[in-house]
């Protein structure tokens, strides 16, 4: 039955234009994290009070939350993989770079530094892949969402 089921899901795949087969954020950053929010990555700073511990630091497991910006209207999440040092971490994530022409890959251990003033993580230049450098934009965070601390809610 198991079989059919994948022959099944395989017949669809072929049926859906590659673009739409994307993998989005969101999803990807719930899977890896372990932190089950849904919901616009934009919206996961707010849904995760009281469930979630949320902080300015970065830590191993941590998903990073983007705010929305015009460029960026949904928000986007990753998930911290490594701490490099108090201004540079390493992310997975998904749909950010062009990898191939396509958007929808996952990226894993992506640059991340920390450009704000005050060294807060209030301010992130971000890895893109098509310029094999940080990029030139600057994206703000709302800041870190911790699975270990999780609340009973």
């Amino acid at each position: 039955m198991f079989r059919r089921f994948l022959a099944a899901v395989a017949a669809l795949s072929m049926l859906i234009p590659a673009q739409a087969m994307a993998l989005q954020c969101v999803p990807f950053a719930r899977q890896v994290s372990g932190i089950a929010i849904h919901g616009n990555a934009g919206t996961w700073w707010g849904q995760a009070a009281g469930r979630f511990e949320r902080g300015q630091q970065p830590k191993v497991g941590a998903v990073m939350a983007f705010k929305p910006t015009k460029s960026m209207p949904i928000g986007h999440v990753g998930m911290v993989s490594k701490i490099v040092s108090d201004r540079e971490v390493l992310i997975d994530h998904a749909n950010w770079s062009l990898i191939n022409g396509r958007r929808g890959q996952i990226e894993r251990g992506a640059r991340v530094l920390d450009v704000s003033a005050k060294g807060d993580w209030s301010q992130v230049r971000v890895w893109y892949a098509p310029l094999k450098g940080l990029g030139t934009s600057t994206y703000p965070l709302y800041g870190f969402i911790y699975k270990d601390g999780a609340s009973k809610a």
